[in-house]
């Protein structure tokens, strides 16, 4: 079954940190970029980061810029995110997704690039 699978959420007190993990299974892509959104409720999928399909080039929401270090390692379909000195406003079900393209980097921070969603991990920041 190809399928990309989320873990790392949970429970945070502000400035604190978590470190999500994506694995896929079924697939390869290491030619793919990759990318983290996220949803909280009540508001829409927004982009938060995203890694070329060679690790080389890396992309950040502005709101996460300087706090979260995406990363990835093909050998291991896997890819990161560090989230370090978080906040209220961080809470949110936080999802991985595969580019559809093979080596592009287009539209990365638009939902329509991605063809493969994780189910999500939830990610809630106490004030």
């Amino acid at each position: 079954q190809v399928q990309l699978v989320e873990s790392g959420g949970g429970l945070v007190q502000a400035g604190g940190s978590l470190k999500l993990s994506c694995v896929g299974s079924g697939l390869a892509f290491s030619n793919n970029a990759l990318a983290w959104f996220r949803q909280a409720p009540g508001k829409e999928r927004e982009f938060v980061a995203a890694i070329s399909w060679n690790g080389k080039t890396t992309s950040y929401s502005d709101s996460v810029k300087g706090r979260f270090t995406i990363s990835r390692d093909n050998a291991q379909i896997t890819q990161w995110l560090q989230m370090n000195s978080l906040n209220p406003s961080d809470t949110a079900v936080y999802y991985c997704a595969k580019h559809g393209s093979l080596w592009r980097w287009d539209n990365v921070g638009s939902p329509n690039a991605y063809d493969l969603w994780g189910q999500g991990t939830q990610v809630t920041v106490s004030s």
